[in-house]
């Protein structure tokens, strides 16, 4: 079932145009990941679904509906929650208070909750009295998440949730993005330029190039494009004399 479609959207920033044209589907149940460099648009696609940027054309529906141009409460309430880019936690409260404040949305909040996130995420349980600012950078990863998880949302969007991390945490925070996907059923949309870790873990993917989607599919094809080798996994090719080819064109322009 397709709970995200993005069509022919156009936004821009002042007058210089971010996206443009861009479509993309999320199905219920998947993983798919935004691939492409600084300045490619990917963040911007981020806020106009979530509602912090209004699109000038195109339609972003969700669950059958259109959403485009609502206020962002409105859209959390129906079901997306987005983890930003640079964590974005409220330093000077407690863990515990940045966790509820995710849930701001909910009439009511099941005692279970807190329990369920704090069961991803134990560290969080252990310093939920700690103030959020004294956390390190992969402790506040796990909280932006774990406020996400706290809207209960169909739909989480994680923007470069591997920023400023070692390989290590980036692994242990996307084995946990897998984990909710598989055993919460939290669909996910994420934007990352780690494109080996993205595109293990995602099943579907879109590169973004100057606002435009240049490829998308399954990952695995993805993962077996010359481009997507050479340009975004590190592979090098070499000519027939063993000369190292740097600026062969994309096959994609």
């Amino acid at each position: 079932m397709n709970i995200l479609s993005v069509r022919n959207l156009e936004t821009y920033y002042g007058a210089i145009m971010a996206l443009r044209g861009v479509s993309i589907d999320v199905n219920e149940g998947e993983i798919v990941a935004i691939l492409g460099a600084n300045g490619a648009g990917k963040t911007t696609l981020m806020k106009t679904v979530a509602g912090l940027m209004d699109p000038e054309k195109g339609a972003v529906d969700f669950m059958g509906e259109p959403i485009a141009r609502l206020e962002p409460d409105r859209i959390v309430t129906k079901g997306i929650s987005l983890v930003p880019e640079g964590r974005e936690v409220f330093p000077y409260l407690t863990v515990e208070e940045n966790l509820k404040l995710g849930a701001f949305t909910r009439r009511a909040v099941p005692a279970g909750d807190l329990d369920l996130v704090y069961s991803y995420f134990p560290v969080l349980r252990e310093r939920r009295r700690q103030a959020a600012g004294f956390l390190s950078g992969g402790q506040q990863q796990m909280l932006a998440i774990g406020r996400g998880l706290m809207a209960r949302p169909r739909l989480m969007m994680l923007d470069e949730p591997s920023l400023g991390l070692s390989p290590l945490l980036t692994q242990e925070i996307f084995d946990i993005i897998a984990r909710l996907n598989a055993e919460q059923g939290v669909t996910m949309l994420l934007v990352e330029q780690n494109a080996h870790i993205a595109l293990e873990t995602a099943t579907t993917g879109y590169v973004l190039e100057m606002g435009r989607i240049v490829m998308s599919g399954p990952t695995e094809r993805l993962k077996a494009s010359d481009d997507i080798q050479e340009f975004y996994l590190g592979r090098t090719q070499e000519t027939e004399r063993g000369q190292k080819r740097w600026k062969r064109r994309k096959t994609w322009r």
